[in-house]
């Protein structure tokens, strides 16, 4: 017993001398925001997914979305810059998300007025801890544009 309750004890310190290691505390890396704006001339897009869970009630109700852990919403917002301001954009919308699988989902878009501006709404299912790429047509002022990001839920 005598034994047993020895081993345990020496088996116990070498696993923590193992997590430990010899490696130094580091300081925190910074880590650049993800990216939300692309610019194509004049035409400014902004885009946004995020956990339906996140999003405050005001919010939820403001773009009629249902909060569920399994949904993510994806953002699209048109806007012309002009004047050194940005001023509501009129435009159409089409997304697919791609998991890590490879499964792909098109999202079907709404159009939110927010005041003077419209948003666009898409809802997609998501998983946890998995990551999404996106891959988001734009039509507008007379072209076709194509913003690609990635989000991590």
């Amino acid at each position: 017993m005598l034994l047993i309750k020895s081993l345990s004890i020496a088996l116990a310190a070498l696993l923590l001398t193992a997590c430990n290691g010899s490696e130094q505390p580091r300081a925190a890396e910074i880590v650049a925001p993800a990216e939300t704006t692309a610019v194509f001339g004049d035409l400014r897009v902004h885009y946004n997914a995020l956990p339906t869970l996140s999003l405050n009630d005001a919010v939820a109700r403001e773009y009629s979305v249902e909060k569920d852990a399994g949904t993510a919403m994806l953002v699209i917002a048109l806007r012309q810059f002009a004047n050194n301001e940005e001023i509501p954009a009129e435009g159409e919308v089409s997304a697919t998300a791609y998991d890590l699988q490879g499964a792909r989902q098109q999202i079907a878009f709404k159009a939110v007025k927010t005041g003077d501006y419209t948003d666009h709404i898409g809802i997609f299912d998501i998983h946890p801890r998995d990551s999404y790429r996106f891959e988001v047509t734009l039509k507008a002022n007379g072209r076709s544009e194509v913003v690609k990001f990635q989000r991590n839920f």
